[in-house]
Parts: C-alpha cells; structure tokens; sequence
C-alpha cells in the first residue's frame, strides 16, 4: 500500500475485500446463531469458498455482533403491566471447571398487549444477589407501570423481587405450585385427588369461592397429611393472587408457561453448543435467540386486550 502520510487515498480493491470479509464474518455468526454446528459450518465454508473454519474462528466471527446485541440488552423500558420471569440452566466452563449457568429472563406485556422480551442475564446462580442485579437492571432502564409479577417460588427471587418492586403482587405460577403440591402427598392413590382439588381451586370464579374451597381443602388433610396442610395453607393463596386481575387476562397470568416458547428455541439453539467455553458466549447467543422472538412478538397478534 502507498506510503500517503496527508491524503485520505486507499485502494478501492481493498475495501471490497473488507466488505466481502465482513459479509462472510456476518455469515458465520448468523449460522451460528441459527443453531448450525460449527463441524457443519467448517463443512459448508470447505465446500463454498474452498477452506475449512474452526470453532474459535466462528466464536471470533459471532464476536462481531456483540455491540448490537449490548445495544438491545440496554435499551429503555416503559410501562408494563405484567411481567413474567424465569430461569433456565446451560453448560459453561467457568474457571476451569463446567457449572450450570443461570439464565434469567422477563419477559412483559406492554400497555398495547404485546409481549416482549425485557432482559436476559447469565449468572452463576439464581441467588438473590443476582436476581437482584438483573431486576435493578431493568428499572433503572425505565421499567415502571407494572401490576403483577408472575413467577416461580425461588427463595432468591422473591427476596430480590420485595427488594427492587416491594409494592408490586406477585402471582406464584400455579403450574409449579401443582408439581410442588404432589412432593407433600403421603401416598401414591392420594396425588390425582390432590391434584383435582388444587386445579378445582385455582378455577374458582372468584375469590371468595377460591377461599371457601381452599378453607375445605386444609380441613379434610390435616389429619391424613399434615404436611400437605401445612404447606398448602401458604403455597396455595400464592397462585391466587391473579384473582384480583381483570378476569379476561387471568388464564394468561395464571402460570409462566407464556415462556415455552422461548425456552424451547433456546434448548434447539444451545443444544447444538452443548458447552460454552464461557459466560459471554452464552449470553451472546441467548441475547439474539430472545431479540429474534420478541422482534415477532412484537409485530404479531396482540397477547392480551389492554382496555
């Protein structure tokens, strides 16, 4: 290249191949994205440009879209009414060892009544002080406006949530309280009972019904299964705090089972990973799966009618 100390003069040639080389770093990160194996990008770049690339190479390439991602990840917030939140676990090499890995999402319903994917995290647990982290995350990006929050009953979660959100109710995800509901039933012939009167619970028409029934519930175990009782008498009118929403939007509030979606687009991704060789890779990849989807909730049908 000419030695040109005071000029803006470089070669056209070399920008095209800079723009060439770009498009083929975009490339690799996307197939990546998109869950293709790195065996299999080596594969296809061998049989399109006649070389082979290795796995740090694609790790290098998805590097490049890092800024975009961050951009997404801290964006401002407004009012939402509900949000949903949630943890998963995924391989990563931490220190030289492989740990699970927490994944924290929330996800919200936003005044229009479309869902969208707030925020993501990769922690090393779901312990308070990261769920604490995570949700003061999103506040100070502008979160506000929120009525209920839905969850599950993770003890790190519930202490940071009254930490961050003190006055907001929290409505306990009624799917896992079901399944939490069948660890206190003493014997195998009692649990699809159990289960029949805890769902004719939760399908009360209000709250009155809801308490009657529950009251019913407490007085017919007490003696068969105490534990059960005992545990039901504080878990139950935990998933009952949806009753004091509008009863249009109380079957979509009454679980976090909204979240399947995104979590089964994420195991189809993150299998093809298997392990990541750390925290940021994880987070880079769990960061473009969720913009992908909330970008089509967004644009989609609205989730609830907000009147």
């Amino acid at each position: 290249m000419p030695q040109t100390r005071n000029s803006s003069f470089y070669p056209q040639s070399l920008e095209r191949g800079q723009r060439s080389e770009r498009a083929l770093k975009l490339a690799l990160a996307e197939m990546y994205i998109q869950g293709v194996s790195t065996r299999k990008v080596a594969k296809i770049t061998e049989e399109l440009c006649g070389f082979e690339v290795s796995s740090s190479e694609v790790s290098r390439a998805s590097q490049a879209l890092d800024e975009h991602l961050g951009q997404w990840r801290t964006r401002s917030l407004g009012a939402f009414p509900y949000v949903y939140l949630d943890a998963r676990y995924e391989k990563v090499r931490h220190g030289g060892v492989v740990v699970s890995s927490a994944v924290l999402v929330a996800i919200g319903v936003s005044v229009s009544g479309h869902r969208e994917v707030l925020g993501v995290s990769v922690k090393l647990s779901e312990s308070e002080v990261h769920w604490r982290d995570f949700l003061g995350s999103l506040k100070d990006r502008g979160l506000h406006g929120i009525k209920l929050f839905i969850s599950d009953a993770h003890e790190g979660l519930k202490a940071a949530r009254n930490a961050i959100f003190p006055t907001v109710p929290w409505q306990r995800c009624q799917f896992h309280l079901q399944q939490n509901a069948q660890h206190y039933v003493p014997r195998q012939r009692m649990k699809q009972e159990v289960a029949e009167r805890i769902r004719t619970i939760f399908a009360a028409p209000d709250d009155q019904e809801a308490i009657r029934l529950l009251t019913t519930f407490l007085d017919d175990y007490r003696k068969d299964a105490p534990d059960l009782a005992k545990w039901a008498e504080t878990a139950i009118p935990e998933g009952l705090v949806v009753m004091s929403m509008p009863k249009k939007h109380r079957r979509r509030l009454r679980t976090v089972n909204m979240l399947e979606r995104l979590n089964k687009e994420l195991l189809r991704r993150t299998r093809v990973a298997t392990l990541f060789p750390n925290t940021e890779s994880c987070l880079r990849l769990v960061t473009a799966v969720a913009m992908e989807i909330s970008d089509e909730w967004q644009a989609g049908k609205i989730y609830l009618t907000m009147e």
